[in-house]
């Protein structure tokens, strides 16, 4: 069973309110354009990251961050990892960046390592699980980072 299929038997009913679309960009010149597009409208799109297939959706919008928790049938309590492209982004969402995490930014990323830092208040309580913290990680996937950026 392939990522959509486990997605629809697992949460068939959620399929009848969730418009879906597959977008390939081997084949389409516009994919990761309009992945981009439907992530800044709120909406939640399925892309890779080196490890896994995951949900994405703008982490700054706390309703489209909802539709990732109704879709994956995930706890409120439990945090999204905010995905960027690069270190520069860090000051961003997170407050008082140390600098042993630019350091761990140089030597790890891209790639699977996830820095959990002080949030700032730019990013949704919803986001981050209720906690004061947020996870960070830049994801070592072309695809991902092309739709990040």
């Amino acid at each position: 069973m392939d990522f959509i299929d486990r997605l629809k038997y697992y949460h068939k009913w959620k399929w009848k309110y969730m418009k879906t679309t597959l977008l390939t960009p081997e084949t389409d010149e516009n994919a990761i354009k309009t992945a981009a597009e439907l992530i800044r409208q709120g909406e939640v799109v399925g892309m890779p990251t080196e490890t896994v297939y995951g949900l994405a959706a703008n982490a700054l919008d706390g309703e489209a961050v909802k539709k990732i928790f109704l879709a994956k049938g995930r706890p409120q309590d439990n945090p999204l990892i905010i995905h960027v492209p690069d270190a520069s982004w860090l000051e961003r969402y997170c407050e008082s960046v140390p600098e042993a995490a630019y350091r761990l930014a140089e030597n790890f990323w891209p790639g699977p390592l996830t820095m959990i830092l002080p949030r700032k208040p730019i990013v949704p309580l919803r986001t981050t699980g209720g906690l004061e913290t947020v996870g960070v990680r830049c994801p070592d996937h072309p695809v991902t980072l092309a739709v990040i950026r």
